[in-house]
């Protein structure tokens, strides 16, 4: 099976012509990991035919309800995450509850970040995802799609 590579110049004929599509997925009473993954699969394009892994050709993920995401097992007090600085004394460690406590954003945001690629191509599709702790978003004029989590 060959992989489907379109030129550039007729990839940006396409773009223009359909705009990117928004999607709304909520999160709540979902796992984590079903979430992210659904999510970066968009944010890349891999549920279109037309997808190439080295151009971004995904749409718009908008995120709701972020604060009620499920951790699977124990991992909600057992996992633990580490940050360093880069600093002598600079590295944290703490769990996905304190993470819940202060920014429940950011432990959605972290999965995704870890399923697309470590580039350029990488940061600028991960600029095309919006999540929310609650349940409205301001992003109603684009007339989102709701996706399913299977």
């Amino acid at each position: 099976m060959k992989t489907y590579l379109p030129k550039i110049d007729k990839l940006n004929r396409d773009i223009d012509e359909q705009p990117r599509k928004w999607h709304v997925i909520d999160a709540n009473g979902a796992v984590l990991g079903k979430v992210a993954t659904m999510a970066a699969n968009i944010l890349r394009g891999k549920n279109k035919p037309t997808f190439t892994p080295h151009l971004d050709t995904g749409d718009f993920v908008v995120v709701i309800n972020a604060e009620k995401v499920v951790l699977s097992g124990k991992k909600e007090t057992d996992k633990v995450m580490t940050t360093y600085s880069g600093w002598r004394g600079g590295q944290k460690q703490f769990s996905p509850a304190d993470v819940r406590a202060k920014h429940p954003e950011r432990l959605i945001e972290r999965a995704v970040k870890g399923m697309i690629p470590r580039n350029r191509l990488g940061r600028q599709i991960f600029k095309k995802l919006k999540i929310y702790a609650g349940a409205d978003h301001p992003h109603g004029a684009q007339a989102p799609t709701i996706c399913e989590i299977s």
